[in-house]
């Protein structure tokens, strides 16, 4: 199995009166996921479900990817889930490549614990918004990361 953790891209705070899971995108976090869902095309890390979820903001990052269509769930536990549960929930599917879009500090800690060695980009351990790491479970926990990412990667 792939795993695809991803943390949502920037929201927008203009309303601090704002429930956080109704917080939306603004412009940059559109953006930056057009990004990472180009990123993830041109890499062939395409998934075959995707369990997101259920905030605003984590279900426009999705929408942002410009993935092809394939079977999504949006998941009111995956709302600033703890890195356990992300990673109890991802790898108990029957698919062969999961993309978790999810919140910090848990879809970031799942991809530290996921990864048997952590990728060496200097953001990596921070996972700013956007962060998306591919992890190949093949062996199983902790796999291998195959890839890592940011908006502003170059």
């Amino acid at each position: 199995m792939k795993l695809i953790l991803l943390r949502h891209a920037k929201s927008d705070w203009s309303d601090p009166a704002k429930d956080g899971r109704d917080r939306p995108l603004n412009e940059r976090g559109r953006a930056a996921a057009e990004k990472i869902g180009s990123w993830l095309k041109s890499r062939h890390y395409l998934p075959d479900l995707v369990l997101c979820s259920d905030a605003l903001r984590t279900r426009q990052t999705l929408s942002s990817l410009d993935l092809p269509e394939t079977a999504t769930e949006f998941r009111a536990d995956l709302y600033e889930a703890e890195a356990a549960t992300i990673l109890e929930i991802a790898t108990g599917q029957n698919a062969e490549c999961v993309l978790v879009v999810g919140h910090n500090p848990g879809i970031g800690t799942a991809a530290a614990d996921a990864c048997a060695t952590p990728p060496s980009h200097p953001d990596f351990l921070r996972y700013p918004t956007g962060a998306c790491t591919v992890i190949d479970l093949a062996d199983g926990l902790p796999g291998r990361c195959l890839d890592f990412t940011t908006p502003r990667a170059p």
